[in-house]
């Protein structure tokens, strides 16, 4: 994170802020947890700050980035290549409805419940160079929802899923319920072009559980009445690096201009 924060600009100033902003934050849902909606003083006390930055937090108004399971183009995007994997035929669709014949437009339509047009989803669509239009038609470009050409997209998909990955974790080691699904498998030693083939073969086999995951959710989901609340997220990931050349790199210094006078 710290790395992503001076790739950005970010200085100390603004990283210990955002610190005070999530410790009040967690402060607050600790005390919740408990059934007592907590005062300046409480979460004072929990985090060791002043009473002045709590109430700044408090009185702050948030502009929070978009919360990527609740995106018109995600839903769209993942219904139609459940489709597509289906029927690879549908990877090129009429945008508008024709009779009975699958369209961009029903696709939209049904992943977004109507709620949003679905010209406005193929715009954004095409936009984030996922989706070509031309001619009356629109052909799929991704595998997934990455918004690689949009950092504030890319930013929030990256806080939800560090944010879940973590929060099994959390779980896990506080034992406070049931263990949650989270395990590594780890190798050190080999090449990285070995590295870039197990990397290949894990994407692979994720495509196939994607797509199964996919539909079991879309399942549930359509089944469940307007109360159910429950919310889930399933991962993989995958990180290799050249551990000689990080090593190397992490050994370099600065160097530094003599203090003496000639």
């Amino acid at each position: 994170m710290i790395r992503l924060a001076l790739a950005l600009g970010l200085k100390h100033a603004n990283l210990e802020l955002m610190l005070r902003e999530l410790l009040i934050d967690e402060a607050r849902r600790a005390w919740l947890a408990k059934g007592v909606e907590p005062n300046l003083s409480q979460i004072s006390v929990t985090t060791g700050l002043n009473r002045k930055a709590v109430t700044a937090k408090v009185r702050e108004s948030e502009e929070p980035l978009p919360h990527t399971e609740m995106s018109a183009a995600a839903k769209t995007l993942t219904l139609w290549l459940q489709m597509s994997t289906d029927d690879p035929a549908l990877l090129s669709l009429p945008i508008a409805a024709e009779g009975e014949a699958a369209s961009f437009e029903t696709v939209a339509r049904h992943a977004s419940r109507g709620n949003v047009h679905h010209r406005t989803i193929l715009d954004e669509l095409v936009r984030l160079n996922m989706a070509t239009e031309r001619a009356g038609r629109v052909e799929l470009n991704a595998a997934g929802f990455v918004p690689a050409t949009d950092l504030k997209g890319m930013l929030a998909f990256l806080g939800d899923n560090a944010r879940d990955h973590l929060l099994a974790g959390v779980a896990n080691t506080l034992g406070a319920s049931a263990p949650l699904l989270e395990r590594s498998v780890f190798a050190t030693g080999i090449s990285v072009e070995d590295c870039e083939r197990i990397h290949q073969l894990a994407r692979q086999r994720w495509s196939a559980l994607h797509h199964e995951l996919t539909r079991e959710m879309t399942r549930a989901f359509e089944a469940a009445d307007n109360t159910a609340s429950g919310r889930i997220r399933v991962g993989i990931y995958t990180y290799y690096e050249d551990a000689a050349e990080v090593a190397k790199a992490s050994m370099a210094t600065p160097s530094k201009k003599s203090d003496r006078k000639a």
